[in-house]
């Protein structure tokens, strides 16, 4: 009898990673999304938590330390073309702070750029970082018009 493997979504983190200019850091992926620029990020090891993933995946794959790990959003991103394999993910979406700009790469990414979120929209961006950064900044929108409304009512 022929065995049946079953193939599952993976799940993944991701993150903005936020300097204290209020830039992103977006790195450019050739070899995995097709030249797209990305946000770091990579699959949830057994036995971790999200919050853990994020800080390692972080550090694989910028050597940035970051902090303030605030959940975005959730995606699926099921076989997106511009990804170089076949893959079903369920991506978990954060935004975090980070007290540098040294960034050191590993192979995963080509080049990076530290941009604001509205400028970062005119590059070249795969379907879920898009996704993300607008998320972002309709969540600093909400953030802007709750203090606004805070210091009128003080």
């Amino acid at each position: 009898m022929k065995k049946i493997t079953k193939i599952y979504p993976e799940p993944t983190v991701g993150a903005l990673i936020v300097n204290k200019k209020g830039e992103i850091f977006l790195m450019r992926s050739d070899s995995k999304w097709s030249g797209k620029y990305v946000v770091p990020g990579g699959h949830v090891e057994l036995g971790e938590k999200l919050e853990e993933a994020v800080k390692r995946e972080m550090k694989e794959e910028t050597d940035l330390d970051v902090y303030s790990i605030k959940a975005l959003g959730i995606q699926e991103c099921i076989f997106d073309p511009t990804f170089w394999k076949k893959k079903h993910f369920i991506f978990f979406d954060f935004y975090c702070k980070t007290n540098s700009t040294e960034v050191k790469l590993n192979n995963e990414g080509q080049d990076f750029i530290w941009v604001t979120p509205k400028k970062s929209l005119k590059l070249p961006l795969n379907n879920s970082t898009r996704t993300s950064i607008k998320n972002y900044l309709k969540n600093q929108l909400g953030v802007e018009v709750i203090k606004k409304i805070n210091n009128i009512t003080n």
